[in-house]
């Protein structure tokens, strides 16, 4: 019976629930514990898992389709890699940004595919060349955008997603840690299930702050630009490293609420690792908030 349920960010496709607590739980355990925090049995912990979703069903190819700068979708998908791009030139000042181009705009606007190609080309090797993405091949970069348009655009995909958490919420879970694009998928789950017995909600590298590709498009969608609350929760620990590219808006304060307490850490140069992240004395205060009532 979990007293805590983790949910995974983009790029676990090829893992699954338990594959992935033999990691996600001894690094929550381990920031609990640096944290002073109670032990907990690994049956204490398990892994909300959708990563699967995004292969046809009975298909698991291991290789990604030759994407290039012309797979990049107009709207969701290249203002995605527009706003990283902009996040990515802010926080390494080395990279260019989107305006050292001078095509600004031709992303996200209704461009012609020529310019939007073009435009995209320029967002890939520039973030090629940041610390952030430096090992990320062009492919993968144009997965993850596909990943969180698929999320914020197909219905099916969505409901499905929730589904996959709500099945690992039992009557003592006290605590939802949730990473990357996974925080979106817990916090419109939370939103639907009031009922849950979840107190306490941490994001961990979130782009819920995000305003155009992710926060306007929330359900429920947010009302006077304040989105909502996040079902029975008591408590939400947003904790961010600020130089996580994904967590455009490292603060969510200002988007929902004075209740949130932001958090800044650093990860050192793995700013986005979800076992970073667990690990982070920050986030085991956070859990050990939720486990003592």
């Amino acid at each position: 019976m979990a007293r805590v349920v983790v949910v995974h960010g983009i790029g676990q496709e090829f893992l699954g629930p338990e594959s992935m607590g033999l990691e996600v739980g001894p690094a929550l355990r381990d920031g609990l514990r640096l944290a002073g925090g109670p032990h907990l049995r690994p049956e204490d912990v398990a892994c909300a898992f959708y990563g699967n979703l995004y292969f046809e069903a009975g298909t698991r190819s291991l290789d990604l389709p030759p994407w290039d700068e012309t797979d990049v979708e107009d709207g969701l998908e290249a203002e995605l890699l527009e706003a990283w791009w902009e996040q990515a030139a802010q926080v390494e000042p080395e990279i260019l940004g989107p305006d050292a181009t001078g095509t600004r705009g031709a992303v996200g606007f209704g461009a012609s595919r020529l310019l939007l190609s073009e435009r995209v080309r320029a967002a890939l090797d520039a973030l090629s060349a940041s610390r952030f993405f430096a090992k990320v091949s062009d492919r993968l970069l144009i997965f993850a955008l596909k990943q969180v348009r698929r999320y914020m655009t197909d219905p099916e995909l969505r409901s499905e997603a929730q589904t996959r958490i709500a099945e690992e919420i039992t009557d003592e879970t006290r605590v939802l840690v949730a990473h990357s694009l996974g925080s979106v998928v817990a916090y419109e789950a939370l939103c639907a299930h009031p009922d849950w017995p979840v107190t306490d909600f941490v994001t961990l590298g979130s782009p819920l702050g995000m305003r155009s590709v992710v926060f306007d498009r929330l359900q429920p969608r947010p009302t006077d630009g304040t989105g909502a609350w996040p079902g029975s929760v008591a408590r939400w620990t947003n904790v961010a490293d600020r130089g996580d590219i994904v967590a455009l808006a490292d603060h969510l304060a200002p988007r929902f609420g004075g209740r949130v307490q932001d958090v800044s850490i650093s990860n050192g140069m793995r700013m986005h690792d979800l076992l970073r992240y667990l690990t982070a004395t920050s986030t085991g205060r956070a859990v050990a908030r939720g486990l003592e009532g």
